[in-house]
């Protein structure tokens, strides 16, 4: 869980920059960190690359270049609907190459036995499928902020926290209840086979 929320580091330092600093500089810096991301796994040498450092790099790189050559002059909340949208994007791939971005951080926690399993990528493609709604309610969000303001504020704001708090809550459950299930079923196996 603490990996995939440092996967996000540039996405919260995108976040937290940008109502302090021009749009441009935010981008930048966000592009700076997930590029910083890329190097450090790199030189540890530890660690394929992984789908959702690459593609938060590219995103972040593209939008500076593209806040840069619009002068700065691009307004927050149509920023955040690309950088949200991009998001979308990058974990839909990763589930259409049946390469969920959450199996390559998951890999480093199990055996390669248990990372061989079939159920292994079915959990792995259930939680990049919470991320990608996610992320699309975060990208609604962000749309009906830039584009209706008689729309009240507080609604995709809730909207955003509310699809956020159920992604981090449902990665750290759902694999747990799994894992019970499974133990579950082993004992149960384990028994039948003793008495057959």
């Amino acid at each position: 869980m603490m990996q995939i929320l440092l996967a996000f580091a540039p996405f919260i330092a995108f976040a937290a920059l940008s109502r302090m600093v021009p749009v441009t500089l935010a981008l930048a810096a966000a592009a700076l960190v997930a590029i910083v991301q890329l190097l450090n796994d790199v030189a540890r040498h530890k660690r394929s690359i992984r789908i959702l450092e690459v593609g938060t790099a590219l995103l972040f790189c593209g939008l500076a270049l593209v806040a840069w050559s619009r002068g700065g002059a691009w307004g927050i909340a149509e920023v955040r609907f690309w950088v949200d949208g991009g998001l979308f994007l990058i974990v839909a791939f990763s589930m259409l190459i049946r390469q969920p971005f959450t199996l390559q951080y998951a890999r480093e926690r199990v055996s390669p036995e248990i990372a061989a399993r079939p159920q292994f990528l079915r959990v792995n493609q259930i939680l990049s499928g919470v991320w990608a709604l996610a992320f699309l309610v975060l990208t609604a969000a962000d749309h009906v902020m830039a584009r209706m303001p008689q729309v009240p504020l507080w609604i995709g704001i809730a909207l955003s926290v509310g699809a956020m708090v159920f992604a981090f809550w449902f990665t750290s459950w759902y694999p747990e209840r799994q894992r019970r299930l499974m133990a579950a079923a082993q004992a149960a196996q384990a028994t039948q086979d003793a008495k057959g």
